[in-house]
């Protein structure tokens, strides 16, 4: 499978990416996946490689660009040791929902003049802190967002203005939401908000929640990492692309 590194320039500056094409030499449909808080890692680039082989021109791009060049996260102390734990929630309040609009516009722009692409379709999936990037983009481009997927998402129906749940009503693509049951980093009642606001706007939609286990679980390589929902998901997901993408 091949791995491309390309710089996407975005309003905001330069966001590194890795791009990966389908087998083949003919052009796929896309799909963006947005990065976890833990970021790009040899464990998310594989699945993003495993996700390009079923058939699609997929980006991962680097959400935390705007704070420079980081050094990796060693996934077991960035969970435990606190100042790892203090480095990454800083990296993660980098990233927010009015500048995941501008940088989608710009992910969509290259996708648009990419002749590796097929349509003008895309499907979106993002894991923890990219759960609720796929449905602000599915949101702010429903022209362009035929799916989206968000896995183990948290902060997808805050009370904060911006929240994605109140997007529903723009959506026009299909929705998929998993929910780990297991996930303190979901808000009291934060599921229910979100599946009454999709039931409410008519988004086609399936939220799903996978029993006993934790927020995490999809990701490899993480103490969270469940293989069974790991497969389901991606049982899900690839459906999901299937029907609407194809």
């Amino acid at each position: 499978m091949a791995e491309e590194k390309v710089n996407i320039k975005t309003a905001d500056g330069n966001c590194d990416t890795y791009v990966y094409t389908a087998p083949g030499s003919t052009p796929a449909p896309a799909v963006i996946f947005y990065m976890d808080g833990l970021g790009i890692r040899p464990e998310l680039r594989a699945m993003a490689e495993r996700l390009a082989s079923s058939g699609y021109f997929v980006l991962l791009p680097n959400m935390y660009y705007r704070a420079g060049e980081q050094p990796p996260f060693e996934v077991s102390t960035a969970l435990s040791d606190p100042v790892q734990q203090k480095r990454l929630m800083s990296l993660v309040q980098s990233v927010t929902n009015a500048g995941t609009v501008k940088d989608t516009t710009a992910f969509l722009d290259f996708l648009s003049h990419d002749p590796r692409v097929k349509g003008t379709k895309v499907g979106c999936v993002g894991y923890c802190m990219g759960g609720p990037l796929t449905l602000t983009a599915a949101g702010n481009f429903p022209d362009r967002v035929a799916a989206a997927a968000s896995i183990h998402g948290a902060n997808v129906a805050n009370d904060r203005p911006d929240s994605p749940h109140l997007l529903a009503p723009k959506m026009r693509g299909k929705v998929y939401v998993g929910v780990a049951e297991i996930d303190p980093w979901l808000q009291p009642g934060e599921t229910a908000r979100l599946k009454a606001a999709l039931e409410a706007a008519g988004t086609i939609h399936t939220v799903e929640v996978y029993p006993g286990v934790q927020h995490g679980f999809a990701a490899n390589g993480t103490p969270m990492y469940n293989r069974d929902a790991a497969e389901r998901h991606w049982e899900r997901i690839l459906a999901l692309f299937g029907e609407t993408l194809s």
